[in-house]
C-alpha cells in the first residue's frame, strides 16, 4: 500500500507477475503510468498523488523485468512483450482511460496502440519516433555502468546526479533504494535485469517507428508530447518530424528539465497531463454519449 494506492498483481500472458499500485475510485475514469527503461514505478510516486487528487483513478506499474515486477527467464524483453503486459494490465477496468508513458513506456504505449489498445489518450513524456541517437547512447551507457553494482547507497546517489545533475539535490538515500536490490554479498544493483539491454536501441527504434506511422489512422486519438528543453533525447528535428506525420500532435515544452521531465519539473508536469487527460477523456465520453 502507498497512501491510497493499493498494491496488486497482474499476471502476464507468459506468466509473470507484475507488481503495481491502483488507487481511486474504481468508476472514475484512469491514468495509467508507464515508467522509462531502467525505472521502477516509484518515479511515479508524486504524480500519482496529484492525479488522485484531481479525482482520476490512477494505475501504476513495474515493466517486466524492472522493480517488484517478475524477470523473464527467457529474457522477452521486445516491445510486443512489454504491449502485451499493458493489455494485460488495462484489461477489464471497464473505464476510459489515458497512458501516461516515459521514453520506454511511450515506446511500449505506440506499439500497443498499433496492435489494437484503444486509450482515450497518450502522452508521451520525452520520447518521439526519431530520437536524438546520442541521447539514447549515453542512457545506455548510463544503464550498462557500475556492473559491479554499489557498496552504499551514497555511491548511487552519486551515479545518478553524475548523470543527471538536476537531481542531486532531489536524491536521497530512502528514495534510491526504491530502485536498487541487494545481492547476497550485500552490494547494491540497479533493481532490473540487465538483460532488457539486450534489446538494442536500433531494434526498438525499427519497431516504434513502423507503428508510430499508423497512429493518424486513428483519428480521434489525441496525442500530448511532453519534452523537456533540456532533453538531450528529444531534438527540435525529432519533434518537427513527428508534427509532420501527425499534424494533430499537441506539445508541452517544459524549461528546466531533461529527460526525466517528471523527476525534474513535477509541478509543470503534473499540470499539463492533468488539463491533458481531462480533455481526452471529456472528449471520449461526449464520442460514447
Amino acid at each position: 500500500m502507498t497512501g491510497n494506492m493499493q498494491s496488486i498483481m497482474v499476471v502476464s500472458r507468459d506468466g509473470l507477475r507484475l507488481a503495481a499500485d491502483r488507487g481511486g475510485d474504481p468508476a472514475a475514469p484512469a491514468v495509467v503510468l508507464l515508467h522509462g527503461g531502467g525505472q521502477t514505478r516509484h518515479s511515479w510516486s508524486r504524480a500519482a498523488r496529484h492525479l488522485l487528487s484531481e479525482g482520476f483513478q490512477v494505475i501504476n506499474y513495474d515493466a517486466r523485468g524492472h522493480g517488484e515486477s517478475d524477470w523473464s527467464p527467457t529474457a522477452a524483453y521486445q516491445l510486443t512483450d512489454r504491449a502485451e503486459d499493458l493489455g494485460a494490465v488495462v484489461a477489464g477496468i471497464g473505464v476510459p482511460f489515458v497512458l501516461v508513458g516515459a521514453s520506454l513506456g511511450g515506446a511500449t504505449s505506440i506499439v500497443a496502440i498499433d496492435r489494437g489498445l484503444r486509450p482515450a489518450g497518450l502522452v508521451l513524456v520525452d520520447i518521439v519516433p526519431e530520437p536524438d541517437p546520442r541521447g539514447i547512447d549515453r542512457i545506455v551507457s548510463f544503464m550498462r555502468g557500475h556492473p559491479e553494482g554499489f557498496a552504499t547507497i551514497g555511491e548511487a546517489v552519486e551515479a545518478v546526479a553524475a548523470y543527471n545533475p538536476r537531481q542531486r539535490a532531489s536524491s536521497n538515500g530512502a528514495g534510491m533504494m526504491k530502485n536498487l536490490r541487494k545481492d547476497a554479498d550485500g552490494r547494491l544493483h540497479w533493481h532490473w535485469d540487465p538483460r532488457i539491454l539486450d534489446e538494442t536501441p536500433e531494434r526498438h527504434h525499427d519497431v516504434v517507428q513502423r507503428a508510430a506511422l499508423r497512429l493518424p489512422m486513428l483519428p480521434c486519438l489525441p496525442v500530448l508530447l511532453v519534452r523537456g528543453l533540456s532533453s538531450d533525447v528529444v531534438s527540435d528535428a525529432g519533434v518537427a518530424a513527428f508534427r509532420d506525420a501527425l499534424p494533430r500532435l499537441e506539445t508541452v515544452n517544459v524549461a528546466g528539465a531533461g529527460h526525466m521531465v517528471a523527476g525534474d519539473r513535477n509541478d509543470a508536469f503534473n499540470e499539463a497531463v492533468v488539463a491533458f487527460s481531462k480533455r481526452a477523456l471529456h472528449g471520449e465520453a461526449a464520442r460514447s454519449s
